[in-house]
C-alpha cells in the first residue's frame, strides 16, 4: 500500500505541474545547460498567420534545374529558417523549379528573405602585413580566372595599427581599393564544421566557429608560418574582421568579432548563414503573402468544440458502461489531456489543424487500454476473485494486446512522419507527431495512473455488495 500511495503522490504532483504549464498566461523561459526554452503554445501558419514566400530558380526558362540541387536548396532553406527560431516551417518543392516557404508567426519579411537568399560565401583571406578595415569589399583569388591579370601594386599607405589579440576588431585604417589588389584565399567556409553566436567577456556579440580536419590542418599550417600578419574573415567579399595572428592556431577553433554596433541577433543571423552555406540553386522571389490569423481563430474555436464534444462523449460512454472504474478512467483521461497539452508546450510542438486532429483522435484512442483492462477485470470478478487480485490479473492479461496495438500505431506514426519529412508535407508530420505523443502518454495514464486509482480507492470495497458499481 505504501508503494501505491507513493504512485498516487507522484501522479498528483504530475497533474499539478501539467495544469500549471497548461494555464500559464505568461511565457516562461527556462535556461538549462545553455539552452533557453520558452514554455508557450506554438501555432502553425494556418492558425496564427505568418508569411508565405514563393521562390523560383533564377535561371533561364529553357535551362533545366537539377532535382537533386533543388532538393538540397529546399533542405538548406528549411535549416536556415529553423535556426532562426521559426517553428515547423513548410518548405516544399512545387513543380520542377519552384519552392514554397511558409513561416508561421514571422512578420519581418525582409529579414526572412535575406536569410533565405544569402549566399554565405565565407573566406579566410591573407591580408599580409597590414589590416583591412571592417566593411571593405575586396577581391580574392576565387574571383580571378587563371588567364586574368590583376595588378598587385599601388595599394594606399595604411596607418599604423597596434598589435591586437586574435579576435580584436580593426579600426582607423585607410580602405583598400578592391580593383587594385587581389587577396589570396587561404580557406573557404566549406571547411567550417559549426558556428554559434555568443557574447564575449565585454558582452559584445561574436560568432564562435570550429573547423573540420582539413580546415584545422590548413589553418594550423598557415598561422604557423604567418605569426604577426593579418588574416581577414570575409563574408560575400565583405571584410567582417581582420585579426592579427599572434601565435599558431592549431585546434581548429576561432571567433568572428562583430562590429561595435552589432547585436546578438546579427550574430545569430551570421551564424545561420555560415552554418548552412550557399544555395546550390540561385533563387528569385515570385510572390509573397502575409496570411492573417482570422481563419486560425475560427479554426481553433471549432477544434476546441470538437475536442470537448469528443471528450464528453467518451467520458459518458465509460461512466455508463463501466460505472465506478469508468469514472476513474475519466479522471485518468483528464490527466492525459492535461499532460499531453503540457508536453506540446514544453517541446514545443507546433499545432496545426492536422496536428489538433491527431490530438483529438488520440483522446478516443486513449481509452482503448482502459476498455481492454476493464473487460478483463469484469471477467476476473465474475470468476470470484477479490478486487485487488482481479485488478492485477486484468492488467497483466490485457497488457499484450495493449502493447501490440500501441506499437502498431506508433509504427504508422513513424511512417507518416518520415513521409512528411522527405516530401515537405509538414502537415502530415505534425499529425503524426501529435498522435504519437498522445499514444505514448495514453500508455502511461491507461496503465499506471488508472491502476493506481483502482487500487487506492477500490481495494477495500466488497464487490459482492456493490456489483452494480462495476457493471457485472
Amino acid at each position: 500500500m505504501r508503494n501505491r500511495n507513493l504512485w498516487l503522490a507522484i501522479i498528483g504532483l504530475l497533474a499539478v505541474f501539467a495544469l500549471w504549464v497548461d494555464f500559464s498566461e505568461t511565457q516562461i523561459a527556462i535556461d538549462f545547460l545553455g539552452i533557453r526554452r520558452e514554455i508557450r503554445t506554438v501555432l502553425g501558419l494556418d492558425l496564427q498567420g505568418g508569411i508565405q514566400i514563393l521562390l523560383e530558380a533564377d535561371v533561364p526558362p529553357n535551362q533545366p534545374v537539377d532535382r537533386g540541387n533543388l532538393e538540397d536548396t529546399r533542405r538548406i532553406i528549411e535549416n536556415r529558417v529553423n535556426a532562426l527560431g521559426v517553428s515547423e516551417p513548410v518548405v516544399q518543392i512545387a513543380g520542377t523549379r519552384r519552392i514554397v516557404v511558409e513561416l508561421p508567426g514571422v512578420t519581418n519579411l525582409e529579414q526572412a528573405v535575406n536569410t533565405i537568399k544569402q549566399t554565405g560565401l565565407l573566406e579566410f583571406v591573407d591580408a599580409g602585413a597590414a589590416p583591412i578595415p571592417e566593411g571593405t569589399t575586396i577581391r580574392t583569388t576565387l574571383d580571378v580566372s587563371p588567364t586574368e591579370t590583376v595588378p598587385l601594386t599601388g595599394t594606399p599607405t595604411l596607418t599604423p595599427t597596434p598589435v591586437l589579440t586574435e579576435t580584436a576588431p580593426i579600426t582607423g585604417t585607410t580602405p583598400v581599393s578592391p580593383t587594385e589588389r587581389v587577396y589570396r584565399t587561404v580557406m573557404t567556409g566549406r571547411n567550417l564544421r559549426s558556428a554559434r553566436p555568443q557574447l564575449d567577456q565585454f558582452r559584445q556579440p561574436e560568432v564562435a566557429f570550429t573547423l573540420d580536419a582539413e580546415g584545422t590542418r590548413l589553418f594550423a599550417e598557415y598561422t604557423s608560418r604567418n605569426v604577426g600578419r593579418y588574416l581577414c574573415i570575409v563574408l560575400d567579399k565583405k571584410v567582417i574582421s581582420c585579426p592579427v595572428i599572434q601565435e599558431p592556431i592549431t585546434q581548429g577553433q576561432g571567433v568572428i568579432r562583430m562590429g561595435s554596433r552589432s547585436t546578438l541577433a546579427d550574430a545569430e543571423a551570421l551564424a545561420v548563414t555560415l552554418r548552412y552555406g550557399a544555395l546550390p540553386v540561385p533563387l528569385k522571389i515570385v510572390d509573397t503573402r502575409n496570411i492573417g490569423p482570422t481563419l486560425g481563430r475560427e479554426s481553433i474555436h471549432r477544434s476546441l468544440i470538437a475536442g470537448m464534444v469528443g471528450f464528453a462523449t467518451v467520458a459518458l460512454f465509460m461512466i455508463l458502461y463501466y460505472r465506478v472504474p469508468g469514472i476513474l478512467a475519466v479522471l485518468a483521461l483528464s490527466l492525459y489531456t492535461a499532460l499531453v497539452f503540457a508536453i506540446f508546450k514544453l517541446l514545443p510542438v507546433t499545432l496545426t489543424l492536422p496536428g489538433i486532429a491527431g490530438f483529438v483522435l488520440s483522446i478516443g484512442m486513449a481509452v482503448d487500454a482502459n476498455i481492454l483492462i476493464f473487460e478483463r477485470l469484469k471477467e476476473e470478478l465474475r470468476a470470484g476473485r477479490n478486487l485487488a487480485l482481479a485488478i492485477d490479473y486484468g492488467f497483466e492479461r490485457a497488457w499484450p494486446s495493449i502493447r501490440d496495438s500501441n506499437i502498431s500505431t506508433l509504427i504508422t506514426c513513424a511512417i507518416l512522419y518520415v513521409f512528411g519529412l522527405n516530401f515537405g508535407a509538414s502537415m502530415v508530420r505534425g499529425f503524426a507527431l501529435t498522435l504519437a505523443i498522445g499514444v505514448a502518454a495514453s500508455l502511461f495514464t491507461g496503465i499506471w495512473v488508472t491502476r493506481a486509482f483502482l487500487h487506492v480507492l477500490l481495494d477495500r470495497i466488497s464487490v459482492q455488495a456493490h456489483e452494480r458499481w462495476f457493471g457485472i
